[in-house]
């Protein structure tokens, strides 16, 4: 090989190697089943997105079923720790690092067609709650129902001494205003906490009878009431964020935007199905309140949404503001 051709691989070589030394793959946790519709429906787009619009040097690897570390309300220190470059959890599950955000969840704040372009509008807002880390999106669910395992549920009478799972404190507050007990504790646990009489029931949105199998124990679905909307969100580790280029970072946020958009539309829409399908399945009810016990729900709710939003406004949150930047669209 003549001095030419060896100065011509030495460079490909060392431009391979600047290249690889240059890409940068990302890790994403998931504490929910690979089976999980976000995997598809979120997930994938927002790590197409990020590979095609770098050239491939910022790469997002995906995690699902804790396997970066098990306990769902772990997942916002696996962000600041750095155990995974970008998480997706709940602030409910850390709800005392996430005051503001939460106001969102309370029934008749947002509504769950609007909520998650309303809550992106807003995202300055937040940025006191997210300062450890970097805040790519967040998104709501589909409305929160009642999920009940043998004992109907028609008026708020027929909570009276039953324990309901919860998502999140301020859905505690709610049910406990209702006359049910809460019960903390992540998605994950409610079909054996309900299959073993645990819990009597749970709150959690439609989407949990298919991606948790949560139809298999729940006889009762009792919707009609205001109720609460979880929120998600994905975070990522500010170490990585700042570790990536101005361009990429944008590129990064922008993909983080879409997957909160995209992750919306899937849980409204996989809600919608499940629902369907619970209610066409032999043994099994979807409870519509009537009006006058809507209302009567509605009524109690008001008073939790008034304290909830109260108090954060006495501890400075800048509270009302915040619920009326959401409602307006």
């Amino acid at each position: 090989m003549n001095i030419k051709s060896l100065t011509a691989v030495l460079t490909a070589a060392l431009a391979l190697a600047a290249s690889s030394a240059m890409a940068r793959e990302l890790k994403l946790a998931d504490f929910q089943p690979p089976t999980h519709f976000v995997l598809e429906q979120a997930y994938k787009p927002f790590a197409d997105a990020i590979a095609e619009k770098t050239g491939g040097e910022v790469t997002v690897s995906i995690f699902m079923g804790g396997e970066l570390g098990p306990g769902p309300a772990e997942q916002y220190n696996r962000a600041v720790d750095g155990v995974a470059d970008i998480v997706f959890g709940l602030p409910g599950y850390t709800a005392s690092n996430f005051p503001k955000t939460l106001l969102a969840e309370l029934p008749g704040v947002i509504s769950a067609e609007t909520g998650t372009a309303q809550m992106l509008a807003n995202l300055d807002k937040l940025s006191d709650e997210y300062r450890r880390v970097v805040l790519l999106g967040i998104w709501n669910n589909a409305p929160n129902l009642l999920f009940m395992a043998e004992k109907p549920v028609h008026s708020l009478e027929d909570l009276k001494g039953l324990k309901l799972r919860v998502p999140s404190r301020n859905a505690g507050l709610v049910v406990e205003a209702w006359g049910a007990t809460p019960v903390s504790m992540p998605a994950t646990e409610i079909y054996n906490s309900m299959q073993t009489g645990v819990i009597d029931g749970a709150m959690i949105d439609a989407t949990a009878l298919s991606a948790f199998r949560l139809a298999e124990v729940t006889k009762y679905v009792t919707s009609g009431m205001e109720t609460t909307i979880s929120d998600f969100f994905l975070v990522m580790n500010r170490d990585s964020f700042d570790d990536l280029s101005a361009e990429q970072q944008k590129i990064v946020l922008e993909a983080g935007g879409e997957a909160a958009i995209n992750g919306n539309a899937a849980w409204l829409a996989v809600a919608d199905k499940a629902m369907a399908d619970f209610v066409a399945t032999d043994g099994k009810e979807q409870i519509t309140l009537s009006p006058e016990e809507a209302a009567r729900f509605n009524e109690v709710s008001a008073t939790v949404v008034e304290q909830v939003v109260s108090e954060a406004d006495a501890s400075g949150l800048d509270a009302r503001a915040y619920v009326e930047a959401l409602q307006n669209d």
